[in-house]
């Protein structure tokens, strides 16, 4: 069985598809990728994956979208695959359009957050929920990553719910272990770093854009100094310029806490980092599934993020970690003012929330729910 995988850029494979497609080249299936290309193509292919590079505009551009449409036709009618399935707003909709013209037998979408919120205004809603719509009625099954999205997609007429399927999130919890990490290590590490081994740290792993809460994470950082100057936070995420909303990361001067940030862009020794962290944050604005929150959670990470699907999904509000307001650097200063005065509840928190990670987010309650859905539709299609 022929799989393609597509996404709008390279890291979306790397860092959260990649365990996925590594199982089912596992279970027997030829897989291979389309997104745009970047520095994580290499690695990609090392795996020996097939990578079809097509640039994806990240904004809504009719003449560019439509020739990435045209690509996408004539790249499935050539390869003739037995599944097509897409992740992302705009592969969602341009590469279920290209296979349901092609005739591709099973096509599959994931829904990793829709892009409309319940505030925004009603025109950018109605936009939204028609992309949806449309690219809905190409799709043979469509995996949600949040259960509220689900609820949406149902309110909001945007699918049938016969065509749902509750997929969520899952990581390897076997590699995000504290176990693994001494207390020798992570001294190592610090000093790798330059991280004073008295430092508290605060952690964050998400992309450098606006979207993530950042400029409420540096206010509410510059307060944090003020009563615990011995402290330090550790930003890893990637830049990304071309987005409207993008952070500069020489933007922490104007907050004054430029000695006390430290900037390490994006890493693959991402789980040798939350073993260093005392705390993490996630102050976004809008999530599918907190993928970095789980990763946290599972290292007993105590965790701060905001009271928005797909962060609340992760978090138990006073249990496994603590829901701020989005948009209030007050609330969040207050959290970690919390956790840090209290750390037998913080690390209390760390171990439920592992345990929570345990019972729903293990990767391997990922890989049986597209086992079982890929042979229903085989068996159903082919």
């Amino acid at each position: 069985m022929k799989i393609c995988y597509i996404t709008s850029i390279d890291t979306t494979i790397k860092f959260i598809l990649f365990s996925q497609i590594k199982f089912l080249k596992r279970e027997g299936y030829d897989v291979c990728a389309v997104c745009s290309s970047g520095k994580w193509i290499k690695d990609i292919e090392k795996e020996e994956m097939k990578v079809k590079t097509i640039k994806f505009k990240r904004k809504i551009s009719p003449i560019s979208d439509l020739i990435v449409l045209v690509r996408l036709f004539f790249y499935f009618k050539k390869e003739k695959f037995d599944i097509i399935h897409t992740h992302t707003p705009k592969p969602g909709l341009l590469g279920q359009l290209a296979a349901k013209m092609v005739g591709v037998s099973i096509i599959v979408n994931t829904i990793h957050g829709f892009y409309f919120q319940k505030e925004d205004s009603l025109m950018k809603r109605k936009f939204f929920i028609l992309i949806e719509k449309i690219a809905a009625k190409c799709s043979d099954l469509i995996f949600f990553v949040n259960k509220e999205d689900i609820e949406t997609a149902i309110k909001e007429k945007i699918c049938k719910r016969d065509l749902i399927k509750y997929f969520g999130g899952g990581i390897d919890i076997e590699r995000f272990s504290l176990e693994r990490f001494s207390e020798e290590f992570i001294l190592s590490k610090k000093k790798q770093l330059g991280i004073n081994p008295d430092a508290r740290v605060i952690g964050i792993v998400a992309r450098l854009v606006e979207e993530k809460g950042y400029l409420d994470l540096f206010r509410a950082f510059r307060k944090v100094l003020n009563k615990f100057p011995n402290t330090l936070l550790l930003v890893i995420g990637s830049e990304e310029p071309e987005k409207g909303d993008a952070i500069d990361p020489n933007i922490v001067r104007r907050y004054s806490i430029q000695n006390n940030v430290i900037f390490l862009g994006e890493r693959e020794d991402v789980d040798e980092l939350y073993a260093l962290m005392d705390i993490f944050v996630l102050p976004s604005y809008r999530e599918g599934l907190g993928i970095s929150i789980i990763e946290a959670s599972v290292m007993e990470k105590s965790v701060i993020t905001t009271d928005i699907r797909g962060c609340r999904e992760v978090v138990e509000n006073g249990e496994t970690g603590i829901l701020i307001p989005t948009g209030n650097p007050e609330k969040l200063a207050e959290a970690i003012f919390y956790l840090f005065n209290n750390p037998e509840k913080a690390r209390e928190m760390g171990r439920k929330g592992r345990e929570k990670v345990l019972r729903e987010f293990d990767e391997r309650i990922i890989f049986s729910r597209i086992k079982t859905e890929y042979k229903r539709l085989i068996r159903e299609k082919l």
